[in-house]
């Protein structure tokens, strides 16, 4: 095998993390940014924390005008991409189940979560494979496998919609030299997720260790015993990418802890 230097090994990449601000997708950034890449981030919203080194682009990527703008932006700035992350992600739907769900909330999960993803690959991969190179990973979720129907309904479908999709994807340009890769995280615990947990806590009256295992009990239970933490999800993107695994293509990588309690 080729010699690799694992500390600078993307150095002369161009990438884009969509949702890149916050979460999983901030620590995705960051991690590609400290082996040697350059990193442009997308999100509605600029981030609390500045990173110059970082290249925002404000768009709303549920949109075609969105997806666009960072399409063009970023081609116009680097002149391409080689490595894009759809990481972009939300539900904001309510509880209740399939009765409350209107058409503008399953429409608007759908768009953020699917046709944003399909749109900018669409956008990326003619230069992609005019040069004969290239990575997508699209962030799914255990959901995709694992609905839960009482309240992320819309969501748990877009994502078992991307799931599909990226593999009917790669087996459409992995001879082209693009290679395209699904992770599938389980609950990470992000800042989000943490006030969650407090609010929670606060709400019942309990300690914030008590309202997590709470939360892990509803999903099934997580054999590892935690949530994933998002410099975890971040590390194994970072390999994915990475030439050291040039020939991985067209395969869900599942990192949840053990939740999902099957093969």
């Amino acid at each position: 095998m080729k010699d690799f230097n694992f500390d600078n090994e993307l150095s002369g990449k161009i990438v884009l993390v969509t949702g890149g601000t916050k979460g999983a997708g901030k620590a995705i950034a960051e991690r590609l940014l400290s082996a040697g890449a350059t990193v442009a981030i997308s999100a509605r919203n600029r981030p609390e924390e500045q990173n110059d080194h970082l290249h925002f682009i404000a768009a709303d990527l549920s949109t075609p005008t969105g997806t666009q703008k960072v399409v063009e932006e970023v081609l116009q700035k680097f002149g391409r991409l080689d490595i894009l992350i759809n990481n972009l992600g939300s539900s904001e739907t309510v509880g209740g189940g399939f009765a409350v769900l209107t058409d503008e909330q399953w429409e608007t999960t759908i768009n953020a979560n699917l046709l944003a993803p399909v749109r900018l690959d669409r956008g990326f991969l003619p230069q992609m494979i005019k040069r004969g190179n290239g990575v997508i990973i699209h962030i799914a979720s255990i959901q995709g496998k694992l609905p839960l129907y009482d309240s992320t309904l819309p969501y748990a479908a877009a994502k078992a919609g991307l799931i599909n999709y990226s593999k009917g994807l790669s087996n459409e340009v992995s001879s082209k030299g693009v290679r395209v890769l699904t992770v599938s995280p389980g609950w990470i615990m992000t800042n989000s997720a943490i006030r969650m947990m407090e609010r929670i806590a606060e709400s019942s009256n309990s300690t914030v260790e008590q309202a997590t295992q709470s939360v892990m009990d509803a999903l099934g239970g997580i054999p590892f015993g935690r949530p994933a933490k998002p410099e975890e999800v971040a590390e194994f993107v970072g390999f994915l990418v990475s030439p050291r695994a040039g020939y991985l293509t067209g395969t869900e990588y599942v990192i949840d802890g053990g939740t999902i309690p099957t093969i």
